[in-house]
This record gives structure tokens, sequence and C-alpha cells, in this order.
């Protein structure tokens, strides 16, 4: 986690063909902690942020879009790698609003057993609590798989003004692969969607755990055929 006052590290995706170092002052902002609304919206006028902080997130907004995409995609790849401990599927979402992290959440389906339980569905509702309000206008979601149709559903229900998600989910995916829900004009509110960032690492997350799990599953076989 990147602490306020600490520097952002040159990259903060293994597999990204991109130097995010850029976005140094950002870091300051970027993971303040889980900030009310009243603390996001009125932080200069009740002096609750530091000059050097409130000047970090002016700049936030002048950074290239793609370099700071990559650090909030890194910070949701460390909340799957958080669910991949308790032995979840590792997926992993952080929401944005004003530059702050505001909320974030590792799959937690059989933790809880909750079939709500997937990590943009727990981020969002997170989201809602901080902010006082169903609405997420301003917010954007990062997620490491793409969401499917539930999920992309309440992402249309809380009126979010974007997601960005890096694997691609051929099987379930409701940002591309099988629906578009972000984009369908039936629907009384669109968002916009950037798909592939962080592709590879994502990806990669996702596939090392289901071949352990098929280890795991083809040694207990041979282990209950051997007995």
């Amino acid at each position: 986690m990147i602490k306020n006052g600490q520097s952002m590290p040159k990259e903060f995706c293994e597999t990204a063909d991109i130097c995010i170092s850029s976005c140094g002052e950002q870091a300051e902002i970027a993971q303040m902690g889980l900030a009310d609304k009243e603390s996001i919206r009125s932080a200069e006028a009740k002096g609750a942020c530091s000059a050097g902080a409130l000047n970090s997130l002016n700049t936030y907004h002048q950074r290239p879009r793609q370099e700071c995409d990559a650090y909030f995609m890194a910070q949701a790849i460390n909340q799957a790698r958080s669910a991949e401990l308790l032995d979840e599927v590792p997926i992993g979402a952080v929401v944005v609003f004003e530059g702050r992290i505001i909320a974030q959440a590792g799959n937690r389906r059989e933790t809880d057993a909750d079939p709500a339980g997937h990590a943009e569905f727990l981020a969002l509702k997170r989201a809602a609590e901080v902010l006082g309000a169903w609405r997420l206008s301003g917010c954007t979601v990062y997620v490491t798989l793409e969401p499917c149709i539930m999920c992309a559903g309440l992402m249309h229900q809380a009126r979010i003004d974007r997601c960005v998600f890096g694997a691609f989910d051929p099987k379930a995916g409701a940002l591309g692969s099988l629906y578009q829900v972000h984009a369908d004009t039936r629907l009384n509110h669109q968002f916009e969607v950037t798909a592939g960032v962080c592709e590879t690492e994502c990806a990669q997350l996702l596939k090392s755990f289901f071949a352990k799990k098929r280890r795991l599953k083809k040694a207990q076989k041979a282990t209950e055929k051997g007995q």
C-alpha cells in the first residue's frame, strides 16, 4: 500500500509496457485512506489535506490517463492477491473518486458463502457507504477481470462514470465479451469502459490459481486411488 508522502514505484505492473513514474505526486493522495464524502469534496475549505496533497489532486487530473490507470489497476491486483490467500478466485477491485481510492475489495464468495461476493460488487457497496449515496457519479471502478452481468448491472445502477478492467472473460464478461451492458442505449445510463490494462498480469493470476487447483485435485485423486 502506498502511504501519504511516499514516492510511487517506477512500475506497478510487471507486464505493463509503459513507465508510470511521472505520476509521482499522485502517490501522496491516491491512498490517503478511505475518506468520506465531506472530506473529499471539501478538503481545501476544511483544511483536511495539506497544500501538497491538494496540489497533487489537481495534478492527478492532468496526468495521462494510461499512466494512472496502471497505478490503480496495480492496487486492484493487490486486492486479488489478498483474495487468493483466502483460497478465493484472485479477483480484486478498487473504486476511485477524485483521485483517491475510496473503496477496495477482493473476492469473498467462498469465504462469506455469498453469491454476490464478487470483488467489484463489494467495492461498489463500500463506496456507496463512504460517499453516503447510491449514485456513484464521478467514480471509476478498476477490476482485474471483466465484470459479469451481475456486476456490470450494478455499475449501471450506481451510475458510475467508467470501468477499467484487466483480463477479458470470454465465458461471462458483460462489458464486451458476451454483452455490452455499458453501451446499451436501451438502458437509462451508459458508462465508459477501458479494457486490457495490465491484462497479462491479471490473466496470469487466474491461470496460476486454477492450474494449482487442478494439480491439487489430481494429487488428491492419485492419493485416493492408492489407498
